[in-house]
């Protein structure tokens, strides 16, 4: 047994430890028991001192311990491996079995003379730890078993390989299960181009952005080796830094297969109405060509006919039923060229856009009463059938609008060239322009207007004006901007 002046010492060396530290001597007995160590194995000092070692080991470990402990003491090999944490089973006074982690050292000592060699052991209570690490396993198997039941693939990468991967992530790589992915690098599953944007996103920086989402667009190499359009929403994990990260992936290719559709069918349709409008105009061209030129000529030797006929039997123009006739067919006259002008000006064919504009305004504003001021700026020498056609449609449907529903009193008409466009507004002093949500779905001649505007690559503005009344303003380019399969 060793001196209480022996253990006296130890205590004063190892009372202020905040570790439980238990020296123990040659024949594995206890030695020095710190008030550290009473805390951690429930049992005092004056208990401990003086009892074997195993009172503290557990029954099932105690011949391995004893073997650990006399290769301890003979060997410098086995000593150096015990230097090291190593994590045992130890016991309280209770009975409780406990985790904990132990570092083994040696300490010369002098007594009596005689130096003699005894063993330390720190020992650090992991209890605490271990219930925490419990806890946060059972957190982790909850949240995945939560993320295997989302109907969408996850994934969560460190580094770039998938730590893991739900049920929907392995359907979708055709894997398996989700078992299959784990351990994968991204760059097995993703193409390069899409490898790339997801490292820019994922740069230092990239996801600290104020909009939490970020969307990176690609395609995933499946284990078929088909190819399938993806879409990936990153988010970082707390307290992780940007080297683990969770990737929400959503298979988009039947949704990019059917917007490919619909902007193809899109474009057909376009055509198709662009054919329409044409194909009207012509048609209006040809009626109105054939009532001024046909039917008009017809009316007028009509009326010559007339005036020769009461000639020849002695009436005279003022006689009441040849002024009647003569009356109805200037009336019928008129409302031919008045059919014809609404179907197709001739003007426009025959003297041009500025020409037929003007005309249209100072008709518009006898009909009507509206004051209307227009300006035109020179028009190209040639700005081409189609695009006169449709600013001569435009203005004739502003000013339809304003007299339909503005209760305007003035308005005005602006065409002037801008570089390499036209720009068309027509402005008035009205009531404005009703809330977007309160404009009739039948409005056709609004739509008609939109679509012209954009068969032309052009730009069109509606705005109610700061000053009271409404503004209508089309940019229209006079080279007409491409536009695919248009």
């Amino acid at each position: 047994m060793v001196g209480p002046e022996v253990t006296e010492s130890l205590g004063d060396v190892t009372a202020t430890a905040h570790e439980a530290i238990v020296l123990v001597d040659e024949g594995q007995r206890v030695i020095g028991f710190n008030p550290a160590a009473e805390l951690l194995f429930g049992c005092s000092a004056s208990e401990a001192l003086g009892a074997s070692l195993d009172r503290f080991v557990p029954a099932w470990a105690r011949n391995k311990h004893a073997e650990q402990a006399r290769r301890f003491v003979v060997s410098a090999e086995a000593q150096r491996n015990h230097a090291a944490r190593r994590r045992l089973a130890a016991v309280r006074a209770d009975g409780r079995e406990i985790g904990v982690e132990v570092t083994l050292s040696h300490v010369q000592a002098l007594v009596g003379g005689e130096s003699r060699r005894w063993s330390a052991a720190l020992v650090r209570d992991l209890s605490t730890e271990d219930a925490l690490r419990g806890e946060v396993d059972l957190m982790t198997r909850r949240l995945f078993a939560a993320l295997d039941a989302t109907p969408v693939a996850v994934w969560i990468t460190e580094d770039e390989r998938i730590v893991y991967a739900n049920r929907i992530a392995a359907r979708l790589a055709a894997a398996p299960d989700g078992e299959a992915l784990r351990a994968r690098m991204l760059d097995s599953l993703l193409t390069p181009a899409t490898l790339a944007a997801l490292r820019a996103a994922t740069a230092e920086g990239a996801l600290d952005a104020s909009d939490p989402t970020v969307r990176v667009p690609g395609q995933l190499r499946r284990e078929d080796a088909a190819l399938r359009d993806i879409e990936i929403v990153l988010a970082p994990l707390p307290d992780h830094g940007h080297a683990v990260v969770q990737m929400v992936v959503d298979d988009v290719t039947e949704q990019r297969r059917h917007a490919a559709e619909q902007e193809r069918s899109g474009r057909v349709l376009r055509r198709l109405q662009a054919n329409v409008v044409e194909a009207r105009e012509e048609e209006r061209r040809r009626i109105a060509r054939e009532l001024h030129d046909e039917l008009g000529q017809r009316l007028t030797a009509l009326k010559m006919e007339v005036s020769s006929l009461a000639k020849r039997v002695g009436l005279q123009a003022a006689d009441a039923p040849v002024s009647s006739m003569l009356a109805m067919l200037d009336e019928t006259v008129a409302a031919v060229r008045r059919i014809a002008s609404d179907l197709r000006p001739l003007m426009l064919d025959d003297l041009g856009l500025n020409a037929a504009i003007e005309w249209l305004v100072r008709d518009t504003a006898r009909r009507t009463g509206i004051d209307i001021s227009v300006q035109l700026s020179e028009a190209p020498e040639s700005p081409g059938e189609r695009l006169a056609t449709a600013l001569y449609r435009m203005v004739q449907e502003g000013l339809t609008n304003v007299v339909r529903h503005a209760q305007a009193r003035h308005v005005q008409v602006q065409l002037r060239r801008d570089g390499d466009a036209l720009e068309l507004t027509v402005t008035d002093d009205g009531v404005g322009l009703p809330e977007p949500g309160a404009v009739r779905e039948d409005a056709y001649g609004l739509l008609g207007l939109r679509e012209r505007v954009a068969m032309l690559g052009g730009t069109l503005m509606l705005e109610n004006r700061p000053e009271g009344g409404a503004r209508l303003a089309v940019r229209l380019p006079l080279v007409r901007k491409a536009r695919a399969g248009s």
